[in-house]
C-alpha cells in the first residue's frame, strides 16, 4: 500500500498551491504520486447533460468512466471507505499519494499550511500532524516550513516516506518527526 499524506488547513490556507508544487518535485525525482482531494462542495459537474456519460449518469448508473487518450475519468457514489482504503483501490501502484483535506483521517500524516494567525490551530485539534507550514511566527518546537519551501518539504516527504516504504507501517508513519 502506498503511503498517504495529507496537506490539511483552513479555506484559502494555500493547501493546493503548496500540494501542486510538492507533487511536481517529486515527479521530477521519478516517483508515481496519485491524488485525492476532499471537499465539501456538491454537485460539482465532470460531464455536461447531453455527453455520452451525461447519459449514462440520467439513466441511473452507478458509476461511469471514461477513457481518453490523455486523461481517465471515474465518477461514482462514494465507496464509504476510510481515506487509506481508498488510496489502495484508487492508486495501488503508486509510490505515494498525496491528499487534500481528511483533517480527520486516522492514521494519516498530516501538513498543516497556515496563513491565518486568526483561524484556529488545526494540530491541537487533529491526529497525526507531522509539520506545519507557514510564514506566520509560532512558539512549538515542532518541524516547521516556511510557505516558499516545497522542495523541502518534497525532500523531508521523500527521506521519510520513501525510503524503505515496503518496511513502515502506517502507524509508524505518523510518529513524531525528528528534530530539524
Amino acid at each position: 500500500m502506498p503511503p498517504v499524506i495529507s496537506f490539511i488547513g483552513w479555506h484559502n490556507s494555500g493547501k493546493t498551491t503548496l500540494a501542486r508544487q510538492v507533487l511536481a518535485h517529486l515527479k521530477e525525482r521519478g516517483h508515481t504520486v496519485g491524488v485525492i482531494k476532499s471537499t465539501k462542495e456538491r454537485g460539482i459537474a465532470f460531464d455536461q447533460p447531453h455527453t455520452d456519460t451525461g447519459l449514462y449518469k440520467a439513466a441511473g448508473a452507478d458509476g461511469v468512466a471514461l477513457l481518453a487518450p490523455d486523461q481517465l475519468v471515474v465518477q461514482s457514489k462514494p465507496p464509504g471507505l476510510d481515506l487509506l482504503a481508498l488510496a489502495q483501490r484508487l492508486f495501488p501502484e503508486a509510490d505515494l499519494v498525496l491528499a487534500e483535506g481528511f483533517k480527520h483521517a486516522a492514521d494519516v500524516p498530516k501538513i498543516e499550511v497556515r496563513r491565518d494567525s486568526d483561524a484556529p490551530v488545526l494540530r491541537d485539534q487533529v491526529a497525526g500532524v507531522i509539520a506545519v507550514v507557514t510564514d506566520l511566527a509560532i512558539a512549538d518546537g515542532g518541524l516547521r516550513f516556511k510557505l516558499d519551501q516545497s522542495r523541502e518539504i518534497a525532500d523531508m516527504i521523500e527521506s521519510r516516506f520513501l525510503v524503505g516504504t515496503a518496511l513502515t507501517s502506517a502507524a509508524s508513519l505518523c510518529a513524531s518527526p525528528p528534530e530539524k
